[in-house]
């Protein structure tokens, strides 16, 4: 059968359905509270090659809040998936190992369960919706069976109960006839319904913590904005929290609530998402912003950043994007690796000379060990 991937009539009808119950300015209201669900510390995760060991994730830390989206994005190769993949403890071994780090969920540290333990959190209390739903679905167990499957693991459930769960949550992520649907295979759904479908998996056992990487990446724009909505509603519902990976501001700037820009396995800025829009500090995130191009301008050649990524496993000493900063700084400056500092309240940046110009305005936050 030949495989469909294109927008069904169906689901072209649901998104003019979805439209009128959602804001103007974004994919819904926020539905953030004070409550931090998860929360990293100094997460590093290391692969050993035969160039060298590569830090894909060199000492990252943030904190999700209920109901809060935040919003990973940086360049390719800057970690942002082995990041999601270290949280849920899915990185291969060998080449990969988590060195050091904390990831507190529930008040329990992940890094430290055994994998028995792991197994009833992940996809649990923290789930992940991947990138290509081809690839996150096998092609050869039905939709029943695929989304059946967590349920059974993490609620016990079996026979006419599991049967009902598993419609249940398949209409939760608005697909149509979900009774019919649940008996097909991947290669008889479009693209939208499969990512769909990847959706109802995540979060068939009510997760607190939902990781989105990329999930929007092969769908057209029409599907795109309805899966946000969706997202955003069972996340208002649900209360879950929401790490969203992606490569597009313009879901950044509707999505999510705060935002960590990683580079070279690190985070260098995180905050609310209208400050990071309108007053970012790294160098980097200017950059990034500055590469999107404005429809209310005449846009020539967009801006780009010099030079390439550093090689992971052999990243040059102190600020990692020293050698792309078009800055004026010494090469002791360089030389310092850069600390997270709380610049202002919930605004945190790598202060360095080499990636912020506004480097002396904040110099007195700088820790004393770092300070001039």
């Amino acid at each position: 059968m030949v495989e469909s991937t294109d927008t069904t009539v169906e689901e072209k009808e649901e998104v003019s359905s979805e439209a009128v119950a959602v804001d103007t300015d974004g994919f819904g209201t926020s539905a953030v509270s004070e409550e931090v669900v998860l929360e990293v510390k100094n997460l590093q995760t290391h692969f050993t090659t035969r160039w060298g060991t590569v830090k894909a994730v060199d000492g990252v830390s943030y904190h999700v809040k209920r109901g809060e989206t935040l919003g990973i994005v940086g360049e390719s190769g800057s970690g942002k998936s082995v990041t999601a993949l270290s949280l849920m403890r899915l990185v291969p071994s060998p080449p990969g190992k988590i060195v050091d780090g904390e990831v507190i969920l529930g008040g329990r540290n992940l890094l430290e369960l055994s994998e028995n333990d792991m197994t009833e959190v992940r996809g649990g209390e923290i789930s992940m919706i991947l990138q290509d739903p081809m690839q996150a679905l096998n092609p050869v167990f039905s939709i029943e069976n695929q989304v059946g499957e967590a349920i059974k693991i993490h609620q016990k459930l079996k026979g006419q109960a599991l049967w009902d769960k598993v419609v249940d949550s398949l209409r939760k992520v608005r697909i149509p006839a979900p009774e019919t649907r649940a008996k097909d295979y991947p290669h008889q759904l479009s693209g939208g319904m499969r990512q769909r479908v990847v959706g109802a998996i995540g979060i068939s056992s009510s997760p607190v913590v939902i990781i989105a990487d990329e999930p929007t990446t092969s769908l057209d724009v029409t599907i795109q904005a309805a899966y946000l909505r969706l997202l955003r509603q069972i996340q208002q519902e649900e209360g879950v929290g929401i790490i969203f990976i992606t490569h597009d501001f313009g879901i950044v700037a509707k999505m999510c609530d705060r935002v960590a820009v990683m580079y070279a396995g690190r985070i260098v800025e995180v905050a609310d998402v209208r400050t990071i829009f309108d007053s970012p500090l790294h160098e980097y995130t200017k950059a990034l912003i500055s590469s999107v191009p404005k429809l209310e301008e005449k846009t020539g050649r967009l801006p780009q950043i010099e030079g390439q990524p550093p090689l992971l496993y052999n990243l040059p000493p102190g600020d990692a994007f020293a050698p792309r900063s078009t800055l004026t700084f010494t090469p002791a400056d360089a030389l310092r690796r850069p600390p997270l500092v709380e610049v202002e309240p919930e605004h945190w940046v790598q202060l360095s000379k080499s990636s912020v110009a506004d480097y002396d305005k904040y110099a007195h936050l700088m820790p004393d060990a770092d300070a001039e």
